[in-house]
């Protein structure tokens, strides 16, 4: 009897013991749904507050058209900074007719042996076209600088020409922005692991991407001195700091419509860059030359 007993006590502890690992189950779903649902909610948010801006890169694009201008801009920065992203929201609801996107890859035999911009003067826009460059001649500035890909030559004369190739064709009337997505090295090696285990994005690692974080004081350096020879009056730079991704193509919309003037669609809006988020090319310089002065070495 006593034994039936004990077995019914245990059966009913044990039941007692599954329904509340049930409602913990329970509970650790439903925090989980909350925060799956809040993240989803908040992404929707930022899509729709980039809405109306999209809606004057359209405006914006109708007055190129009208007036056969040229436009190109330039999508510069460290690897894993946001410039992909940044692209596709910026041409998302453009006229596809009428921009193009070009992300050139290794230069082939052919290219090697012609001069160095005519790959990319290949690719310029026609009138009333916008091209947006994912990386650019500045490769040569940065990434092949750092991993010896060109020549001490090679960089000198690319250094020497490039501001007067870029003064000649603003001149004759090519609108051009140069945008640099620059991110700090925790949140670069946070994206960088999120690669590795996402596999949406693991098509994006790259093996320069692997050696980005090591390289990184080397590709600070190829930053300051890229800046310091190319951001000029008529063909400034806009860094844009890049750790929140939506706050960053927010604003790199503000600088590309501020660099056009077409008329305004929607009047209400606020054109004005964030001063945390767009900071100019000197003043950039500035903040590095007194990071070197404190510490020894720069760290943007």
């Amino acid at each position: 009897m006593s034994n039936g007993i004990d077995d019914s006590a245990s059966s009913q502890t044990e039941d007692k013991l599954a329904l509340v690992q049930n409602a913990d189950l329970v509970d650790s779903e439903s925090e989980q749904h909350k925060k799956l649902r809040d993240k989803a909610y908040r992404k929707f948010e930022q899509e729709e507050e980039l809405k109306p801006f999209q809606a004057e890169l359209i405006k914006m694009q109708q007055h190129l058209e009208q007036t056969q201008k040229r436009m190109i801009i330039l999508f510069e920065g460290r690897d894993a900074a946001g410039k992909g992203g940044t692209i596709r929201r910026v041409t998302r609801y453009m006229n596809e007719k009428h921009y193009r996107v070009v992300a050139l890859g290794k230069p082939t035999e052919n290219e090697k042996t012609e001069w160095f911009f005519q790959k990319y003067v290949r690719r310029f826009p026609r009138g009333g076209e916008v091209v947006l460059f994912d990386r650019s001649w500045y490769n040569r500035a940065m990434v092949e600088r750092v991993f010896d890909f060109c020549s001490d030559e090679d960089y000198k004369n690319f250094i020497r020409g490039v501001s007067g190739f870029e003064k000649d064709l603003i001149r004759q009337g090519t609108i051009l922005v140069k945008l640099y997505f620059s991110v700090t090295r925790e949140e670069q090696a946070r994206r960088f692991d999120r690669r590795k285990t996402d596999i949406l994005r693991q098509w994006k690692l790259s093996e320069v991407d692997v050696q980005a974080q090591e390289r990184w004081d080397d590709f600070t350096n190829v930053k300051y001195q890229m800046l310091r020879k190319t951001h000029t009056t008529h063909s400034p730079w806009k860094i844009i700091r890049s750790n929140d991704k939506h706050l960053a193509r927010l604003n790199a919309m503000k600088v590309i419509l501020n660099s056009v003037p077409y008329e305004r669609g929607n009047q209400d809006l606020d054109f004005v860059p964030d001063s945390k988020v767009v900071i100019s090319g000197a003043r950039e310089l500035e903040m590095m030359e007194a990071q070197r002065l404190r510490s020894g070495k720069f760290k943007a």
